[in-house]
């Protein structure tokens, strides 16, 4: 993750950087503040969190998983614009942060099977995962293991990631989804990027919305204009943005919109 990690709410108001078209936002207001409890529980070396970085990753967690009301997302697919825009590395701390602030359990999967590395992020092997679960009758939650703390767990991609691409957007792939949301708490997806793939829209469908994760300096606002539309023609809920990888600081106007 970039040192000059930003976060923005939601594509409505990341509008004033990029122009894009609004999407619903989440307007729950959430005190900034990030309590110490949860800055004492994030210290971890895989992680490489700046206190800014902290604190606006921990208020994405807060406003798409934590927000009040029935229709709380649970489910939660993350996405890059386009490839090596860091989305592994922002599901796995986003992760890693919503698990230190619940009680409940939380869940990591790599369906990024094209160029997986959640099992980096917390340096476990790859050796049964996701890509297991799509192609035999067991239950996907065999797979998954405890990883840093006792409420997070990770279902890796598994050793046959290229047998079970086409899976992902079968009626095998959507039991997996609802085995998991039974079971879990708190699910959260990493997919493969939108520019090499459909693979995020067809996992965000049989979920509750999606995080698109953005590049400073490289995503293009006519491509995240298309992404977008492409995703509601889906009726896919986009929760929220990041964008990552910036090398400059947000001008004080814009940030306190933020």
């Amino acid at each position: 993750m970039s040192r000059n990690f930003e976060l923005l709410q939601n594509l409505g108001k990341e509008a004033v950087l990029y122009d894009a078209t609004p999407v619903a936002a989440i307007d729950q207001k959430i005190p900034t503040p990030v309590p110490e409890s949860v800055v004492s529980a994030v210290r971890e070396p895989h992680l490489h969190l700046e206190p800014k970085e902290l604190e606006e990753l921990t208020k994405l967690t807060q406003r798409v998983f934590l927000h009040p009301g029935a229709d709380a997302p649970r489910v939660v697919v993350f996405t890059a614009s386009e490839s090596g825009n860091g989305c592994s590395s922002i599901c796995a701390c986003a992760a890693e942060l919503l698990a230190a602030q619940v009680t409940g359990s939380v869940y990591l999967v790599d369906a990024n099977l094209r160029k997986p590395g959640l099992h980096q992020q917390f340096g476990v092997d790859n050796h049964y995962g996701l890509s297991d679960a799509l192609q035999g009758s067991e239950s996907v939650l065999k797979f998954a293991r405890a990883v840093s703390r006792s409420n997070l767990w990770l279902v890796s991609c598994g050793s046959s990631a290229e047998a079970a691409l086409p899976l992902l957007s079968t009626d095998r792939m959507r039991q997996r989804i609802a085995e998991l949301r039974s079971r879990a708490d708190y699910v959260l997806i990493d997919a493969s990027a939108m520019n090499v793939s459909n693979d995020a829209t067809a996992l965000a469908a049989a979920s509750d919305g999606l995080v698109l994760v953005l590049k400073a300096n490289s995503s293009r606002r006519e491509t995240l204009r298309k992404e977008v539309h492409d995703l509601q023609a889906a009726h896919v809920r986009v929760l929220g943005a990041v964008l990552n990888q910036r090398t400059f600081p947000i001008p004080e106007s814009i940030y306190n919109r933020l």
